[in-house]
Parts: C-alpha cells; structure tokens; sequence
C-alpha cells in the first residue's frame, strides 16, 4: 500500500477552482435559457406527473449556487447548478434550479430542472 496523499493543501484545488472561475457561468446559463426559449418541454416533476410544456417568465436572474467538474474514467464534464429568480424581485424570488452539465470543450451535454410549479409565475400545459 503506498503513502496516503493529503489533498488539504494540494494544488489541485487550486488549479480546479481556477478552471471553474475561467467559465463565465452567467453567460452560459442565459445562451441556455435564450436557446431554449424559456420554455421546457417534457417535464416530469417529483410525482412523476408529466407536462408537456412549461414556460418560465422573463427576464429571470441566474444565481450561480455551485459548480463542479466530474471525471469519469476519461471523460471530463462541468456541472454547473444555478437558481433562476424573478430579475425585479426584491429580495430575489427563486422560481427554479437549473444545472447544466458541459463537456471539456464547453459544449452542452445535459441539462436538469427543479421547477417550483406552485408559483404564479410559471405557466404550464399538462
């Protein structure tokens, strides 16, 4: 068994956080969100309830609440996950969460939404 690396204070760290700062994170999430049309089509929600069309309002304000690279094997990919609030809204109103998965080379692999269908805001087709 060899000796156990201590990753505490490893470079690592500082060369990923460098990765992921590099990303403008905002400007992906808009590009998304303008491609898309702000608008979602397919949805299941938590109750496996489907809804063929959901369109969010706008303009929204992405938050970025987090990011992160994945390996696996020798695939790399960017996550990164936003909250999307109500621009005019004072203090920010949340009506979504959105990741996006990107690959190495910034091209869009996937995308997951967590969307507050309660609000008023959100306009659905079941």
């Amino acid at each position: 068994m060899g000796a156990m690396i201590s990753l505490n204070n490893h470079t690592v760290w500082e060369n990923l956080s460098e990765v992921v700062e590099g990303i403008d994170a905002n400007a992906l999430v808009l590009e998304h969100l303008a491609l898309c049309d702000y608008q979602i089509s397919g949805y299941w929600d938590e109750s496996d309830r489907f809804y063929e069309n959901i369109l969010l309002p706008r303009p929204l304000s992405p938050q970025l609440i987090s990011s992160g690279l994945i390996f696996n094997g020798d695939k790399r990919r960017i996550q990164l996950k936003f909250t999307l609030n109500i621009e005019t809204a004072t203090p920010p109103i949340s009506i979504a969460q959105l990741m996006l998965v990107y690959d190495e080379n910034l091209e869009f692999i996937d995308e997951n939404w967590q969307i507050d269908l309660k609000s008023e805001l959100i306009q659905v087709q079941a």
